[in-house]
């Protein structure tokens, strides 16, 4: 079960924190996984790491913030592989500011990164998919999206508009056999979150039914059945993966 034998899979910011677990997890499954970053040492020795266990895997340098090469690393990686199968939209940034004070190269670099990245990515793999008429395309978004968030007005348009966006190119091509769909984690164990401080991991705590920090195993998880055969009738959804804490 949730098996990706035979597939090939791109995910991006795979380089650290939750896309480099998902890029473990769907090599344990036997995909091929292309793990992309800006920084070539990361995702080299993430590489050499899973095909020294014996899972598949290589490495590509981007910026996806880059349209064209991103669109262009996508379209070499069809054609070199013969296919392309899964699209895991991973990378993001944050640059956190009240709106009053955020600069409008904040706003641009968050959103062009998070939301048009996630655009151009998107847009290049749906070609090889519907050729093949087949396709999974992931896109990590968060309950920010949903939810809101004061400081990251940046970041919540961001996430809101990937979620937003998956739901209407799910209804473009779901007689493709493609998918479309976002998971939306909530606080998740990463570099990124270990530089809060005890208070505010304290306080973010109280709010979660769960009572525990999220790992990206959870994220990866979840990504894997999406990407699976089993998902195949699960489109334009955003699961979140948060411990209840959009319930509570």
């Amino acid at each position: 079960m949730f098996s990706l034998a035979n597939k090939v899979a791109i995910i991006t910011g795979a380089s650290r924190g939750i896309g480099k677990v998902i890029a473990k997890v769907f090599a344990i499954a036997d995909a091929h996984v292309v793990c992309v970053a800006r920084t070539e040492n990361a995702i080299k020795s993430l590489s050499e790491e899973i095909n020294a266990n014996g899972g598949s895997a290589s490495f590509q340098t981007c910026d996806i913030g880059d349209g064209e090469a991103f669109s262009s690393l996508i379209s070499r990686t069809a054609k070199d592989q013969g296919k392309l199968d899964i699209l895991v939209n991973n990378a993001g940034v944050t640059q956190d500011n009240l709106l009053m004070r955020m600069k409008e190269d904040q706003w641009d670099t968050v959103l062009n990164i998070n939301l048009k990245g996630a655009f151009h990515g998107m847009k290049a793999a749906l070609r090889p998919m519907m050729k093949n008429r087949s396709g999974r395309i992931i896109n990590i978004a968060s309950i920010v999206g949903i939810t809101g968030n004061p400081g990251q007005a940046n970041y919540a348009a961001s996430k809101a508009g990937l979620i937003g966006m998956s739901k209407s190119v799910a209804k473009e091509v779901a007689t493709r056999g493609i998918t479309v769909n976002c998971i939306a984690p909530g606080w998740i164990g990463t570099d990124m979150t270990d530089e809060l401080s005890d208070e505010v991991k304290k306080e973010f705590l109280s709010r979660i039914p769960a009572n525990r920090i999220g790992s990206p195993e959870d994220i990866a998880h979840a990504a894997l059945f999406l990407a699976s055969d089993e998902a195949s009738y699960i489109t334009g959804q955003t699961i979140t993966v948060d411990g209840g804490r959009v319930i509570n």
